[in-house]
């Protein structure tokens, strides 16, 4: 899937691991282990292969030679790529602290390994140098971009962490909550990459639009697999949204099952205290249609995000996009 910007990605590790420095010896094992939490790049892989995809829709349509499909990305590209993966680890670090969670992509969080103010701190020096980070380009757009998506991320996270137990959501509420945790960040690293590329407001308006729909339909995927995953494929602790009070997805449609019975039998499990929800709520959603309703709704993201980009030029960067839609998906059902 990152074949065609596997030079570029390389760059944005380096980079990475270049920002992440300090003078100071006893601070440097918790920056490298900062650096292992990202897992996939998928945020600035987004943006590096939207870049891609943009420069070479236009040169088809222009009949220019594009830069080749294995060649790097302009330094722009590179600097905000790191940047938006800079963003995502902080805001993972700090949903382990939330989540209590003690691994992640099958390494130990820093709150595991440290402790908590270790982590929150980390947290916020990743967001504080991602940000002088975007403030080196000449442009102030893509540092007021990144700065309103961590906004977004962290108003959705509030969101979720203020609405703890609120066994009334629907699910309109629900994908506004994803659409800023998750979504918002995965929507400006696509945008980002389309702008850096000289894109149209009309084109860059098309990659907003896969990033934001891809986001949605991953952030409904991990929901799903919190309660159906397994810890080693997924590679960090699973079954935390139902002791910690979150509802997702598949819980929503739970409580609106059809026989109110079952409803009620749910609503009263959900109100158990945190160790006790699983094995109670497990059993409930194995006779409701709930897994089959959330796989659906993912699906339905992804075919959203794929089409909003089916105009442009066909191109590698273009179909490694369109296969990160799958994947997203697929792979975590």
């Amino acid at each position: 899937m990152y074949g065609p910007i596997a030079k570029s990605l390389a760059a944005v590790d380096a980079r990475l691991h270049r920002e992440l420095q300090s003078r100071y010896e006893a601070l440097m094992p918790v920056l490298r282990h900062g650096t292992q939490l990202g897992g996939k790049r998928l945020r600035p892989a987004l943006l590096l292969l939207s870049g891609k995809a943009m420069q070479a829709d236009q040169a088809a349509r222009s009949s220019v030679q594009a830069n080749g499909d294995d060649g790097e990305s302009s330094d722009d590209h590179v600097v905000m790529a790191t940047v938006v993966e800079m963003v995502h680890t902080a805001t993972l670090v700090h949903d382990d602290v939330l989540d209590k969670a003690s691994t992640r992509r099958h390494v130990p969080t820093i709150n595991a390994r440290w402790n908590d103010d270790t982590s929150i701190l980390l947290g916020d020096y990743l967001f504080a140098q991602s940000f002088y980070l975007a403030a080196t380009l000449p442009s102030t757009l893509a540092c007021r971009l990144v700065g309103e998506a961590a906004q977004k991320v962290c108003e959705g996270e509030l969101r979720q962490v203020l609405g703890r137990d609120w066994l009334d959501i629907d699910e309109e509420t629900y994908l506004d909550i994803i659409r800023g945790k998750t979504a918002e960040l995965t929507r400006v690293a696509c945008q980002l990459g389309a702008e850096l590329s000289g894109g149209s407001e009309e084109d860059v308006a098309a990659f907003a639009m896969f990033g934001n729909d891809l986001g949605i339909a991953f952030q409904i995927a991990d929901d799903f697999l919190d309660l159906w995953g397994d810890d080693d494929n997924v590679g960090k602790t699973l079954g935390t949204d139902l002791q910690q009070g979150k509802i997702t997805l598949p819980l929503i449609r739970l409580l609106r099952h059809e026989d109110t019975s079952v409803a009620t039998e749910a609503l009263d499990a959900l109100r158990l205290p945190p160790e006790d929800r699983l094995g109670r709520v497990m059993p409930l959603l194995r006779k409701s249609d709930a897994a089959d309703y959330t796989r659906q709704v993912a699906e339905k993201y992804r075919r959203s995000a794929i089409e909003a980009i089916s105009r442009f030029k066909p191109s590698l960067a273009l179909e490694s996009l369109k296969t990160i839609a799958d994947f997203a998906v697929d792979r975590r059902f």
